[in-house]
């Protein structure tokens, strides 16, 4: 199985093992409101991540989780911080409240939680969740702080003085630069995908948000890979966190179906695709492309075919992301196209799918992608397209996933060209003087740099 760990001068340990039997949520000590708000939501029993983290984030500590998209990582964070809020007394907000509206100026948002996300919609997926967690709650308030969406309009949302803000770090720091938010009261700081936010170039913002953020919060940060940046990040921001390392899905389960086709050009995938979109076990899917372009493009031509299907990248307004995301949910797009940064934190049950039509550069962005589907225990179908070029980069998610990807074949959609057999993965094995077992990968310094293009 694939584990993460982190350099040796972080002043903590893996937490260890639950005992065999499976915990419920009552068991964790979370409130009747909050059960009785996963039960009406149709969640029955925690999943490995939040059995592990929750109990800790209830006791107070800093949490530090290595944890795979579709683990059910937002739900680690977001329940005990709803709890939390369950507990206290809200009787000075309402004095705060009549203060404001006495008041000319608008005075500063004072949220007790802050979570950062690397995305637009991830923010917009965890707002959903902590909405759906403290339905039972009249007066939690919750607001999303994120580009695309008109600052008057969330100046408004301000105002409502919410109790948990979710953002991106840009607009965050633009808000708190104008004295729109003060963090002297935040009780809770949650960096959800750390390792995005550092690739994408977030750093200086989050530097300058911990500076505005007392040292007596309690931390969380949630990373899919853990690795030295994290470890330097993680000396910086917490306080002898504990760690939890939870492997990837994937490798637990076996529950998504992997595997790749050879394709000699672009027509090619077209003409396989359609074919594949026709599988009458699909139920919805997602189609990744690398371009924002390439999703306008792909996208109409399957709705020429005859498929409902609709784009989704960072050019277009947030306010047609929704639309499309909203459609998604309700089942009226049965086939989404979308780039890698557009899709983060995307949770439909019923994406049975994902097709990689162009290959991810990055091995976990593999990992991100195909985590779309099977989720909550449910059962997936992971179809990459390969062209020839691409074999070392199949090489690369065979080592992080440690598994071999079968190739398919389907009669009439033979590629012109026939590969040389692939070698399978074995760790440690030499290979054209590279050892597998030392992860070969691109430049991710340079990518960073360009990832605000690529979204």
């Amino acid at each position: 199985m694939t584990s993460y760990s982190l350099s040796t001068t972080l002043d903590s340990t893996p937490l260890k093992e639950h005992a065999a039997r499976s915990l419920s949520f009552s068991d964790l000590g979370l409130c009747a409101e909050i059960l009785h708000a996963l039960n009406a939501a149709g969640y029955t029993e925690p999943t490995p991540v939040q059995q592990r983290a929750i109990p800790v984030a209830l006791a107070g500590h800093d949490l530090l989780v290595s944890s795979p998209t579709g683990s059910g990582k937002t739900a680690a964070f977001m329940l005990p911080a709803i709890q939390r809020f369950a507990q206290m007394q809200r009787s000075d907000s309402v004095a705060h409240s009549a203060h404001a509206r006495m008041s000319r100026r608008m005075p500063p948002a004072r949220p007790a939680l802050l979570v950062l996300t690397p995305t637009r919609e991830l923010a917009l997926q965890v707002t959903h969740a902590a909405e759906t967690y403290g339905k039972q709650l009249r007066r939690l308030r919750t607001v999303s702080v994120l580009g695309g969406v008109p600052y008057r309009k969330q100046l408004e949302l301000l105002m409502r003085q919410p109790d948990i803000v979710v953002a991106t770090p840009g607009r965050l720091l633009d808000h708190l630069e104008r004295g729109r938010i003060d963090l002297s009261r935040l009780s809770m700081l949650v960096l959800d995908e750390a390792d995005r936010m550092l690739d994408m170039g977030f750093i200086d913002a989050i530097r300058t948000i911990i500076a505005a953020t007392p040292s007596s919060r309690q931390t969380l940060l949630f990373s899919a890979t853990l690795d030295a940046r994290i470890g330097a990040l993680t000396q910086r921001l917490m306080k002898s966190p504990e760690r939890i390392e939870v492997t990837h899905r994937l490798e637990q389960s076996g529950k998504i179906e992997q595997s790749i086709h050879w394709v000699d050009d672009r027509a090619h995938k077209d003409r396989l695709l359609t074919h594949l979109l026709s599988d009458t076990l699909l139920d919805q899917a997602i189609v990744f492309t690398a371009t924002k372009s390439g999703a306008d493009e792909l996208s109409s031509l399957l709705c020429s075919a005859g498929f409902i299907s609709a784009a989704l990248h960072g050019d277009l307004p947030q306010s047609a992301r929704n639309r499309t995301l909203r459609a998604l949910r309700e089942r009226r797009v049965l086939v989404l196209v979308a780039t890698d940064v557009a899709a983060r934190g995307i949770d439909i049950p019923g994406i049975t799918h994902v097709f990689n039509y162009d290959l991810p550069k990055f091995a976990e962005d593999y990992v991100h992608r195909i985590g779309r589907t099977g989720r909550a225990g449910r059962s997936g179908t992971a179809i990459s397209f390969v062209h020839h070029g691409e074999r070392s980069t199949v090489r690369r998610i065979e080592h992080l996933t440690r598994q071999t990807l079968p190739v398919r074949v389907i009669e009439g959609f033979e590629p012109r060209r026939t590969p040389s057999t692939p070698v399978p993965y074995k760790p440690g094995v030499h290979r054209r003087g590279v050892r597998t077992g030392v992860s070969a990968r691109p430049n991710r310094r340079v990518f960073a740099r360009q990832s605000g293009a690529r979204f």
